[in-house]
């Protein structure tokens, strides 16, 4: 097994590299949303109408991500994974790069905030196009009996994007103080996103294109209208597979953006604290992948997720009483258990979602499907949850996971009988 892994060592770690670099960029925002971006970009009457205003401005990447599905996946099933993968990353790379040279509201008035929107709208752009190249790269060259594991494989980048970024963010605050922070501290995670920008390009234009797509091409099997075919003929998996993905942005977002700011704001944890539990807790993500591809392979992606479901209902109702509680030990139990669950409902997706599809439009509707899931899942998790808890209490939010869950679950019954494409 081993040997398999050594011989496509390029494949993967190209894979792995750009959605790490993907998520860190992603997670920077949302720590910085969580932490600092409200009194800096958006000035309101309240420390909560802060956290929801930059919670907003986090929400637009996902409005952008479909729109970035679309335009990438049309290229990535034109004219190929890799030149369409590198794009992607630009795209992403150079608008968090910005992030880190913008004025603030007081220096710059309203200018500030609508710079930093559109930005983030970049970052979501980029974003959208490069999971699903991302995913297509590690499973259109994954050997026989390997495909779920291969398609982990980019799913662990949100593992170890979100441990860059939130541990770089946890070392400068134990140097910097709140001062410091604020005025210049929380740039750096944008600025060193460029080294990794760098590094992510330097691997990917050194790798072929895939077997697939290769065959698609020299059989004349390329799609001249990707969206317009999956629209037509594969309307059933563009739903289905769009409802699956949303319960794991649910979990990702409520374990972290949400309950970051609820950790800090509402519990008043400082913001190192907090970000220590979390690191701690978000180990068990990469537990719940590995075993999710292992799980996949032996037994099928859709069981494996449709376990995932099941168990995130049960963990919503755990998440009032342990974070309610106050208590640290109980909320990283919560977040430990919340995030393994997310590895059984977002690990199989690399292999499961592509699968739904046809070489000639895959790039495309898994895209689009990963994306459009996300708008639900993660882009309004954050700002429902904070409404709910400021509305409710945390049983709301609670509810609120456990139904997503519950809808995840159904759209995986209303797939279950459908074969996946070869």
């Amino acid at each position: 097994m081993t040997n398999v892994y050594f011989a496509n060592r390029r494949v993967l770690m190209g894979s792995l590299i750009g959605t790490t670099i993907e998520y860190y960029d992603f997670y920077i925002y949302g720590t910085a949303a969580s932490v600092v971006f409200g009194p800096l970009f958006f000035p309101a009457s309240s420390p909560s109408l802060q956290l929801l205003s930059a919670y907003a401005s986090f929400s637009l990447a996902f409005l952008a991500r479909p729109l970035g599905a679309i335009a990438f996946g049309h290229f990535g099933d034109r004219i190929g994974r890799k030149s369409t993968l590198v794009a992607s990353l630009l795209t992403m790379g150079v608008s968090t790069f910005a992030i880190a040279l913008l004025p603030t509201f007081a220096q710059a008035g309203w200018i500030a905030p609508v710079i930093l929107c559109l930005l983030r709208f970049g970052q979501g752009f980029g974003l959208g196009g490069e999971w699903g190249g991302a995913a297509l790269l590690a499973t259109e060259n994954a050997p026989a009996g390997y495909r779920g594991r291969f398609g982990s494989v980019p799913q662990l980048g949100a593992a170890l994007g979100f441990i860059l970024a939130n541990g770089l963010f946890l070392i400068l605050g134990l140097f910097l103080d709140q001062a410091q922070f604020i005025a210049w501290g929380w740039r750096l995670p944008f600025l060193v996103s460029i080294v990794l920008v760098v590094l992510g390009l330097w691997i990917r234009l050194k790798i072929t294109e895939t077997p697939d797509f290769i065959a698609a091409r020299s059989e004349k099997r390329i799609a001249r209208v990707p969206l317009g075919e999956v629209l037509r003929d594969y309307p059933r998996e563009m739903i289905g597979g769009t409802f699956t993905a949303i319960v794991g942005y649910a979990l990702f977002y409520i374990s972290t953006a949400f309950a970051l700011g609820y950790g800090t704001v509402t519990l008043g944890y400082s913001r190192e604290t907090f970000l220590a539990v979390q690191l701690g807790a978000v180990l068990f993500l990469v537990v719940g992948i590995l075993w999710a591809g292992k799980w996949s392979d032996r037994a099928s992606g859709n069981q494996v997720l449709m376990a995932g479901c099941a168990g995130t209902i049960i963990v919503g109702f755990l998440l009032a009483p342990l974070m309610a509680s106050g208590a640290l030990g109980w909320i990283w139990f919560f977040l430990a258990a919340a995030l393994v669950h997310m590895g059984l409902t977002f690990g199989p997706l690399g292999a499961w979602l592509p699968g739904l599809f046809p070489a000639r439009v895959r790039y495309t509707g898994a895209s689009v499907a990963f994306n459009v899931g996300g708008i639900v899942g993660g882009g309004l998790t954050p700002i429902l949850a904070q409404a709910l808890a400021d509305r409710g209490g945390l049983t709301l939010v609670g509810y609120y996971l456990s139904t997503i869950g519950l809808v995840s679950l159904t759209a995986l019954l209303f797939l279950r009988r459908r074969k996946t494409s070869p």
